[in-house]
């Protein structure tokens, strides 16, 4: 089971990582700050749905997405004033290019089975 010990060290390696740390300290901080948080909870679902917006789109689905693009542009020119939520953020785009490329490393390892 050596591959499981692997990824476990992995694991570890990746919630010992500056990225992990940075997003993990700045979404405390924000999640203990109610205004900030609900703020935060708000732009998500905003986001969640232009997402599925997209993917209704991709399926030719008829729907007006300008409106709430907009609007979501708009909340996170708003919430990037904020300097403990645009850390957050910032911190959550570090740790997801974290996680993007180890799962690119890991990708391109068996890709030829694929």
């Amino acid at each position: 089971m050596e591959i499981y010990d692997t990824a476990n060290r992995l694991a570890e390696e990746i919630r010992n990582s500056l990225q992990y740390k940075n997003l993990k300290q700045a979404k405390e901080k924000i999640m203990n700050d109610s205004t900030k948080r609900q703020l935060v909870i708000d732009f998500e679902e905003l986001k969640k749905e232009v997402q599925l917006m997209e993917v209704q789109k991709l399926n030719q689905e008829e729907i007006d997405e300008n409106a709430k693009k907009e609007k979501l542009a708009k909340m996170y020119n708003v919430l990037i004033e904020n300097k403990d939520i645009k850390e957050y953020f910032d911190y959550e785009i570090a740790f997801n290019q974290l996680m993007v490329d180890v799962n690119k490393i890991i990708g391109n390892s068996i890709k030829d089975v694929l």
